[in-house]
């Protein structure tokens, strides 16, 4: 089995075979990541764009790395990124003065506690490289050198910036809550 690497490297030379070969080992994992960050169906067009990005590149790959996912996920954050610039601003929210008065959008209050609400505001605290960073170790199981390839960042920076994170989460309140056991 080829590298991808050499995947790109064959398709440098006009093999495009070799790149279609890349995409069908990276599509997934990208399309998750986009789909965690924008959305499933926005996601799928900016994978495409990813896609496009990456092959018009692929001349910038440093073919002496092997793997090429941490390139595709830094590829992935600049589409994003130019994503979320050129995003129209959010709608308000809609008017429910037509709403019947007798009902309730809450239907019952839940004793539970939103555990995916709690960690979204830890998380939205976090310095936005960290945040980064975390993803990216976390959720897509990169490395920390990866992590730092893809944010064009030296390795042991990456390393404090996961580091930073990790406590940050530790001593948010939220997570603090969410971990302590009641006592009867």
């Amino acid at each position: 089995m080829s590298s991808d690497a050499e995947l790109i490297g064959r398709s440098l030379r006009g093999d495009t075979d070799a790149f279609v070969e890349l995409i069908g080992r990276h599509e997934s994992a990208l399309g998750s990541y986009l789909a965690r960050r924008v959305g499933r169906q926005a996601a799928e067009d900016v994978l495409g764009d990813v896609w496009v990005a990456a092959y018009e590149s692929r001349a910038n790959y440093d073919l002496s790395y092997p793997e090429a996912r941490p390139w595709l996920y830094g590829v992935a954050l600049n589409r994003l990124r130019r994503h979320w610039r050129s995003a129209p601003a959010e709608e308000p929210a809609p008017d429910l003065t037509g709403v019947a008065s007798d009902w309730d959008p809450w239907p019952a209050v839940d004793v539970r506690v939103d555990t995916q609400a709690l960690l979204s505001r830890a998380l939205a605290r976090l310095k936005p490289e960290e945040r980064e960073v975390l993803g990216l170790v976390a959720w897509e199981d990169l490395t920390v050198a990866e992590a730092g390839r893809v944010l064009d960042i030296p390795a042991g920076t990456a390393r404090r910036l996961l580091h930073q994170a990790r406590k940050a989460l530790r001593e948010a309140p939220e997570v603090v809550a969410l971990l302590q056991v009641p006592t009867t």
